[in-house]
């Protein structure tokens, strides 16, 4: 697959601890030794950058001038770590037009486990318990209930604004892992919850029914392995992916068709989420894999 169908211009990249007149240069790192993994990503409305850190179990924010702050640290599990994986994780990240996050913490324990909320200036409260032996993964919002996808589990979960008592959704095959992890990435579009599996490299079309129920899932994109977030780019069903241990960022079209439109050679280690805001691209890199270099980079879409 070629870098044909998007034309991506450097701007700008994160920044972690890094001066903001370093911002010219293509990729500054994250700490990977404190465990700055970055997981998910929600964007303010300045253009700020809310991201999960994966492995230190914090909630952070990237500025414009290139500033992180840590907003939070999740509280250590006496034991356990996140199924398939073995180590407690901060995963999806959702902010809604109060100001409030709320974030997924999968820690192999029932008494952690779910979604946390994080006011403005607060400290983190869970509000919904999940299963400890299952790992809370993408997370959706559609202004009164959320969307949990389970990357072991199989299932999507849903959580009532305020809180209170998780419900399954869906359980739908085309949700299971294939030896790993499964459904991962989640976004509401078009009157339906979009849904990825790593695994099976698919893409899934879960349409909501008029009484909230799920429905029949549809698959809408196949043969994009280890897929991970993604996000949609204004252009109906088009959308950008993170390719996890393929190292890749790929458009896929209406067509299901994916083509590559980032890699390795653009500084990319191992990208897990990405976000849009106007023309610019937001890419999250963990280096879960490569273990060297996490990153975040900025562009700018010549055509979008």
């Amino acid at each position: 697959m070629k870098k044909t169908l998007l034309t991506l211009t450097v701007l700008a990249t994160v920044f972690a601890a890094t001066p903001a007149s370093a911002a010219s240069r293509d990729v500054v790192h994250f700490d990977l030794a404190a465990g700055q993994q970055p997981e998910n990503v929600a964007l303010e409305p300045d253009g700020s950058a809310d991201v999960t850190f994966a492995g230190a179990r914090q909630v952070a924010r990237v500025d414009r001038a290139g500033r992180t702050r840590i907003l939070a640290t999740l509280p250590a599990p006496g034991g356990g770590g996140a199924p398939a994986l073995g180590f407690p994780l901060t995963t999806g990240i959702v902010r809604t037009s109060d100001g409030s996050l709320y974030v997924l913490y999968a820690t192999g324990t029932d008494d952690l486990t779910g979604l946390w909320r994080l006011r403005p200036g607060g400290t983190p409260q869970r509000i919904a318990a999940l299963p400890g032996n299952g790992l809370p993964n993408g997370l959706a919002f559609d202004g009164r209930r959320f969307y949990v996808t389970d990357s072991v589990l199989g299932t999507v979960w849903t959580v009532p604004f305020l809180g209170g008592t998780a419900k399954s959704w869906s359980t739908a095959a085309e949700l299971a892992p294939a030896g790993f992890l499964g459904a991962n990435g989640a976004k509401l579009h078009d009157g339906a919850l979009w849904v990825t599996n790593l695994d099976r490299g698919t893409v899934l079309r879960i349409p909501i029914l008029p009484d909230g129920r799920a429905g029949t899932p549809r698959v809408k994109a196949t043969d994009v392995p280890g897929i991970d977030d993604f996000t949609f780019t204004g252009r109906g069903d088009e959308i950008l992916a993170a390719l996890d241990s393929p190292n890749k960022v790929v458009r896929i079209g209406a067509d299901g068709v994916a083509s590559t439109v980032l890699d390795a050679t653009d500084g990319l280690q191992n990208p897990t989420s990405i976000a849009v805001r106007g023309k610019e691209v937001y890419v999250f890199s963990a280096a879960y894999l490569t273990q060297t270099d996490p990153n975040l980079l900025r562009t700018t879409l010549a055509r979008c």
